[in-house]
């Protein structure tokens, strides 16, 4: 078995480096590229020194002199000597390797020895943007004088463990400490004696204090370092950036020229910087499933959030009206959408598609983008009941739920008509997709919304580019469901809206009969006129004046 450890990773940009540019690279490609190999990587966080300490030859203490570090937890050390990772490292874009030349980096791979931690500690990486902004660790790089004194490793790793992190336990702030030892697959390890302390600070810590004084001042600690240490480097840092597996820095990429745009090589990332900064991308769920998003508006990662589910056979650009609307109204809104399970190929073999399942969906694309809250939620048809849904089984991801043209629960005729869309979708020789776009979008759309050809247009050919295998095992989260019984106890405030057409008025019934059973006060329904099934898309702006005041 091979030891979990870390890689520690001290870096300095170059003069002639723009700020901006070295960490929009850092957050958006380089660290998500490896956060996106978990059975590598469970963690990954920056740090910045604004206090240069001097100049070191080799290991941790190399980066004395550098202001930025990052510390990547690693699950197995061996993986680090694995093609996979070789092959991440070999296959830098054409960015990030004209970027690499503009930085002084170093690289040290540890091998994990002793971990202790408060009870109240929580990795950082679990929690969401801003909540761990003041946290702050000491590194401590040790060189063990080997040759002057017998078991020189052993005895300052039994000085640490049974002296050092008890004492510090009682530094106020103190979350955790952890001590490590060069890799063994490090080149030459078995010559180096080399160990690095990390120590975990929350921001309203003691360092400095007389707690923390007496823990660097005992006749034990005296003696190993007089008789057995080399050589010590102490750094303090604070907190700069948790690296998650789907790039979220709008900020950075906002401060850079919209020529700075950047496309990976696999056309799945790309970016547009510039004031109306936004970041297409992808996160991948625990089945492999990958889901496209795209996140734009105000760049801070404490703007609240605003995310969008979209309805079946639709993507994320069925918004695009709307989002256009709150861009010009509310700039204090970060704006996520994605595309819902069932819009592309599904992993294999596929397996049928249940509302917690796309509950679940949206659960990991906010963890990987480490949104812990949710502003809104708000959906539409399918994207409708998925958010019902999400509020239903995850209350404190959410603050305000907009649901829209749904149903509550299913029904044996609902569930056949999906059966016989399928049909349509896969037959007449390889054409099905585009017969069943028309037939949907023409029941879709109210009367006075199919005199917009423009519009019609754009939405037929939306639905005619679903993956209709992706569309097969999907729509059957809307078969066999009832949300009924479990509405009442959710206490998430909620808006349900409706266009008056829909389902030839139907479907406002529908809504008006069960907006009474949701929380304990029900939710008010409003009704959009001359619309049908996707309001946002037939009438934008009367949309947004149906929920202006409640968003």
């Amino acid at each position: 078995m091979s030891a979990p450890g870390i890689l520690y990773v001290t870096i300095q940009p170059r003069r002639g480096l723009p700020p901006a540019q070295f960490h929009e690279w850092y957050n958006n490609e380089h660290g998500p590229a490896r956060l996106r190999m978990p059975h590598i990587f469970s963690s990954g966080l920056r740090y910045e020194s604004r206090r240069a300490g001097p100049e070191a030859e080799s290991g941790a203490a190399a980066g004395a002199a550098r202001r930025f570090m990052a510390v990547y937890d690693v699950t197995a050390m061996r993986h680090l000597a694995s093609d996979a990772y070789g092959a991440l490292r070999a296959g830098r874009s054409v960015r990030e390797a004209a970027t690499m030349g503009q930085v002084d980096v170093a690289r040290s791979c540890y091998d994990l020895l002793f971990a202790k931690q408060a009870p109240r500690f929580a990795p950082l990486e679990s929690l969401g943007d801003g909540d761990g902004a003041a946290a702050g660790i000491v590194t401590v790089a040790v060189a063990v004088a080997t040759t002057a004194a017998p078991r020189a490793g052993e005895r300052y790793r039994t000085w640490f463990v049974d002296e050092h992190v008890g004492m510090l336990a009682g530094v106020p702030g103190w979350l955790r400490s952890r001590l490590f030892k060069t890799s063994s697959v490090e080149a030459g390890a078995e010559a180096v004696s080399e160990y690095l302390a990390l120590h975990d600070y929350a921001g309203d810590h003691g360092l400095g204090g007389a707690a923390h004084a007496a823990s660097l001042d005992t006749p034990w600690r005296r003696d190993v370092l007089d008789e057995c240490v080399a050589a010590e480097h102490r750094r303090t840092w604070s907190l700069l950036y948790v690296f998650g597996p789907a790039p979220r820095d709008l900020a950075a990429l906002s401060a850079l020229p919209r020529t700075a745009a950047f496309t990976s090589a696999d056309k799945r990332t790309s970016t547009a910087p510039g004031p109306d900064a936004a970041i297409s991308s992808y996160a991948t769920t625990a089945d492999a499933l990958s889901i496209p998003y795209r996140l734009q508006g105000n760049p801070s990662p404490r703007a609240p959030t605003v995310a969008f589910c979209n309805s079946l056979l639709t993507s994320l650009h069925m918004w695009d009206p709307l989002v256009a609307i709150l861009q010009r109204t509310r700039p204090d809104l970060r704006i996520l959408r994605y595309d819902a399970r069932g819009r592309h190929p599904i992993p294999q073999p596929p397996v049928s598609a249940t509302l917690d399942a796309l509950a679940a969906d949206l659960d990991q694309l906010l963890g990987a983008l480490r949104i812990t809250q949710l502003h809104a939620l708000v959906g539409v048809s399918l994207g409708g009941a998925t958010a019902l849904n999400f509020a239903i089984r995850h209350p404190r991801r959410l603050a305000k739920l907009i649901a829209c043209d749904f149903n509550a629960a299913s029904s044996a005729a609902n569930t056949q008509a999906w059966k016989g869309r399928v049909a349509v979708a896969e037959g007449d020789a390889g054409r099905g997709i585009t017969t069943l776009a028309e037939q949907t979008v023409a029941r879709w759309f109210h009367p006075a919304s199919m005199a917009k050809t423009d519009v019609v247009r754009c939405m037929t050919d939306m639905v005619a580019a679903n993956d209709v295998q992706g569309f097969k095992h999907s729509c059957t989260a809307l078969w066999d469901y009832n949300m009924e019984p479990e509405m009442r106890a959710c206490p998430v405030p909620a808006l349900l809206v409706v266009g008056e057409g829909d389902a030839k008025g139907a479907l406002v019934k529908a809504m008006d009969g069960f907006r009474g059973m949701l929380g304990q006060n029900g939710a008010e329904l409003r009704i959009v006129p001359n619309a049908g099934h996707l309001p946002m898309c037939e009438q934008p702006q009367a949309f947004w004046e149906a929920i202006r005041d409640f968003l």
